[in-house]
């Protein structure tokens, strides 16, 4: 899960928190920062996994992706045409 200071930070930039136990009802708003409602808080923190979770296609292709100093080797010794072929089983392989 999102964590709540991030959460209060994608509200707000320039907040300054402390949060116990990652707790929305143990914030300590500091330095004159406005408090921002836990409810607002805690639909951030839902927006944020949503868009997480969204996303995990991007990183499980990151994952098996060759390295770039293997895909430039692939590409000079069996040409484009097949690096593209294997970058497409991987984007096949977990499709946005």
């Amino acid at each position: 899960m999102t964590d709540i200071i991030q959460s209060i930070l994608a509200i707000n930039p320039d907040a300054q928190v402390s949060v116990n136990a990652e707790d929305v009802n143990q914030i300590t708003w500091l330095n004159g920062t406005t408090p921002i409602s836990n409810e607002d808080i805690l639909a951030k923190q839902a927006e944020l996994k949503t868009a997480y979770d969204a996303k995990q296609y991007q990183r499980d292709r990151a994952e098996e992706y060759p390295t770039w100093q293997d895909q430039l080797d692939d590409i000079y010794h069996n040409g484009l045409d097949a690096w593209k072929a294997t970058i497409k089983a991987t984007k096949d392989k977990y499709p946005k």
